[in-house]
């Protein structure tokens, strides 16, 4: 019998995140110190006293009212993101914390539209993602992807114009691995954006052959969907977008035909229990249907949305979910198994890290030192798994 606590287990099990705003993970602080060398002027404590300091504007993120407050100031913080620089910082920042909480892999969306409508050339801001990530990926082993979603509160013609600019990305270098759809859900439904997504089927990602390869020569799709709009905006997203994964999705609960269709399917949903809190679309983690999921064999993981204005990156998502649901260790390795095989990364990647995870339950249950997957333990998956697949071919 294992000595160590649930926490600790967690805490070492290998992660995947595919719900991570990049945006959404700037810190107060960050967001201060970038205002400050850009000369951004954000707005005067008596206009909104929660700029008055870092740790102000963190105590009003407990506040949101509703996706749409929470966007006001989604928004503001993304003003301070000019240069290369900033989106470097940004994506090392959020990386070398996620690498604390025992992410392995981090599929990470960005919303271009955002920065080309304050003048920012779409390379600028590709350029310094990719150089975040690539900097985290040599000190942390953490593979990467970038995934471009369009804002839905946008007309779809300016989707059309992103994806025209974003094609080089795409199909020449392959930092785009994938397209998504946020921002407001309603009114917008999915439906919107089907020519878009038409468009973007014909698109193949270029194949790289680092640890950034999708492994799939195509671009992946996946779009937010039944978050706070009924599952009938998952059905879009699945009949009309063509969509593989779902965001959010905790709708689908409501419709048992769909459910049991997502469950066959195999179609991976990206919960994110404490965003939703923070939203106020469900009043506690208890409510999200993550049991009746479990249940109906419907594949998610668990994500931590925008940590730096939801309260919780996505370790303190795990802690949340134990904490409502007292998922056994035989559970927590089938969210963890689904996390890791619909990730979009290639199968070498998938192999690492279902090794990985294999470790770490052994080493949980015959009462093993647990540590995170640092480069040491990665290195040496990584030689075990091509030795397996060097006997089995």
């Amino acid at each position: 019998m294992s000595h160590h606590t649930i926490q600790t287990f967690l805490r070492a099990l290998p992660k995947c995140e595919h719900h991570l705003h990049i945006e959404g993970s700037l810190s107060p602080d960050l967001l201060f110190d970038l205002a400050a060398r850009n000369k951004i002027q954000l707005p005067s404590a008596n206009d909104d006293p929660a700029f008055a300091s870092p740790e102000t504007l963190l105590e009003r993120y407990e506040h949101f009212s509703s996706l749409d407050d929470f966007l006001h100031y989604y928004y503001i913080g993304m003003s301070v993101l000019l240069h290369e620089s900033d989106f470097h910082a940004l994506a090392y920042a959020y990386l070398r914390r996620a690498h604390h909480d025992g992410v392995m892999h981090a599929e990470m969306f960005f919303d271009p539209q955002a920065h080309t409508e304050r003048g920012i050339d779409l390379d600028t801001v590709v350029r310094g993602l990719r150089a975040g990530c690539a900097a985290a990926e040599s000190e942390f082993g953490i593979s990467t992807q970038l995934i471009m979603c369009f804002l839905r509160h946008l007309p779809a013609t300016s989707a059309h114009e992103t994806l025209k600019a974003a094609r080089a990305a795409i199909e020449d270098d392959g930092s785009i691995t994938g397209i998504g759809l946020d921002s407001s859900e309603k009114p917008f439904p999915p439906q919107l954006f089907e020519s878009v997504y038409a468009e973007a089927q014909g698109l193949q990602a270029a194949a790289t052959a680092g640890m950034a390869s999708n492994g799939s020569g195509r671009l992946r799709l996946t779009a937010h969907a039944g978050e706070e709009a009924d599952p009938s905006y998952i059905r879009q997203a699945v009949d009309l977008l063509g969509v593989e994964r779902i965001d959010h999705g905790i709708r689908l609960a409501e419709d048992e035909s769909l459910l049991k269709r997502i469950a066959e399917t195999k179609t991976m949903l990206t919960v994110c229990p404490l965003s939703n809190v923070r939203l106020q679309c469900v009043k506690s983690v208890a409510e999200l249907p993550l049991r009746k999921f479990l249940d109906a064999g419907v594949r998610f993981s668990l994500n931590s949305d925008d940590p730096a204005y939801f309260g919780g990156y996505i370790l303190d998502n795990y802690y949340a979910v134990q904490d409502a649901f007292k998922l056994s260790v035989e559970e927590w390795e089938r969210v963890a198994t689904a996390g890791i095989e619909g990730s979009w990364c290639n199968q070498a990647r998938k192999a690492e890290m279902l090794a990985c995870l294999k470790e770490v339950i052994r080493e949980y249950i015959a009462g093993e030192e647990l540590k995170l997957p640092d480069q040491e333990r990665v290195a040496r998956l990584q030689k075990h798994v091509r030795a397996v697949s060097t006997l089995s071919s």
